[in-house]
Order: C-alpha cells, then structure tokens, then sequence
C-alpha cells in the first residue's frame, strides 16, 4: 500500500473510496494528480473490487480545478507535457476496468469537472457547482474537457459552456446530461454506495464487459462497435456466471455471481 498525504483509499464492501482531500477546495497539484495516479494503480491490483467511488473531501467541493499556481511561469513545452500527463491519469479512469463513479458535492469546475467527466456515472447533490472556465486564465480545458464535454451534453452546449466560461447550477448540469443522477445536497455519498451495491449484485464480468464496449465503442464506427459488443458478448458465453444467471431465472431464484 502506498503513502499518500491528499488521495485517501478506503476499502469497504468490494468498493473504493478515493477521497481527494486538499482544504480549502480540493485543487488538483502536480502532487496530487501523481498520488490520484498512483492510487488508481493501488485499486487494479485489488481483485476483489468491483466498483470504485471518486470523491471530494468535506462539502465544500469536489474538486474546485488545477492548482493555478503551476501556471504562473508556464513555457509551450512544460504546458504540453502537463496535459499530457493529465490525459494519461484521466484516460485511465475512463477505461478502468470497473465502474467508476463520482459523487459530488460543491465546486466542480475546471480540472474537477473533467475528473468527474472521465467517471462512468456522475452523482451530484443539488448544490453542486459546474464549469470550465479555463478561458478566464486565457487557456482551454486541457484534461480532456474539450473532448468529453461534448460527447455528454453535445457540441453546442459544450461549446458555450468553454467560450463563456460560465458556471452552472447541478439541476442544469443534470438537465443537460453532465449529471446523471441528482440528490439533495450532501447526498451523493450515500447514493453512490447504494448504486455500487445494487451494480455488485450483478455480474462481475458482465459489468466489466459491458462498460469496455460502451466505452471503446463509443470513439469506433457502428460496424466495429457492434463486432466489439459480439466480442465482448462472446466472451462472457463459457463463462460459470452465464451459466448461473440462466440456471437462476428459469428457476426464479437470485443469482450467485462468483465472477468466473
């Protein structure tokens, strides 16, 4: 197990609890974005998890963006190398093997917002705090906004949102599909947990099949998106969980997944 002073990992019920906690707001340090990194790795490695849960500490934020203080004395070069580190960290969140879910309480902005766009499923409660304004410090979103954003509320949108740099309230961001499930606020914890273990009662390899061919499908043409799903779908067809999940209906009983 690794040492880290602001990403904490707590294991509980076949879940991950990566906890970013950096008062006052959570800001994401070069420190951080390693730790984050290396946390992730820590979660692989761990057999037994089947849901990973992203989280701020405190109420005040998720993650309220980028440490600015790393942009002061930028060169071309050290900029360039910086996303592209954040790419790297953010990207293997997105096709983690695992659902990933952010639960999310107050500011959102910026870098926090595409740590909560590179999760499967974003949970906010109602106070949350949406936005890029990257444009404000006279750059864009640099860990993926440009790209992600779009993809979940459409270009238009995504494209008003990074000109202007505006912020919005989480019951526009749920009403645009940035957020795909809304609670009172203070909430999105608890929610996240009760989603992990409705998700664990599932198959496991079903789960881990299913997000791959979403994810991986998304960025392919039709065609090879759905040769990706019959992949996938032919994966899971020699597997014990197939056979139980069948033995299980027809005999009107609950499935006992051992996730083999």
């Amino acid at each position: 197990m690794i040492k880290t002073l602001f990403v904490k990992l707590n294991v509980e019920n076949k879940t991950a609890v990566i906890t970013i906690e950096n008062p006052p707001v959570n800001a994401l340090s070069a420190q951080i974005m390693e730790e984050l990194d290396q946390t992730m790795d820590v979660v692989r490695e761990n057999s037994n998890i089947q849901t990973v849960i992203i989280t701020g500490g405190g109420d005040k934020a998720f993650v309220a963006g980028a440490d600015i203080k790393q942009f002061t004395d930028m060169t071309p070069d050290v900029g360039y190398d910086l996303v592209k580190i954040g790419h790297q960290i953010f990207n293997k969140i997105e096709n983690f093997e695992v659902p990933v879910i952010a639960a999310i309480e107050g500011f959102t902005l910026g870098a926090g917002c595409e740590l909560a766009m590179a999760c499967d499923i974003r949970i906010a409660g109602e106070k949350a705090l949406f936005g890029q304004p990257e444009v404000n410090l006279g750059i864009i979103p640099g860990y993926g906004g440009t790209q992600r954003l779009p993809r979940l509320v459409g270009a238009g949108k995504a494209k008003e949102l990074i000109f202007t740099g505006d912020n919005i309230e989480a019951s526009e961001a749920y009403r645009i599909g940035l957020v795909d499930i809304l609670v009172p606020a203070g909430e999105a914890l608890s929610r996240a947990h009760i989603l992990s273990a409705k998700i664990q009662k599932k198959g496991p390899l079903a789960i881990k099949a299913a997000k791959k061919a979403i994810t991986k499908g998304l960025d392919l043409p039709m065609d090879d998106a759905l040769e990706l799903e019959a992949v996938q779908f032919k994966s899971l067809c020699s597997t014990e969980d197939q056979k139980e999940g069948a033995r299980a209906f027809l005999a009107k009983e609950k499935p006992q997944f051992q996730g083999k």
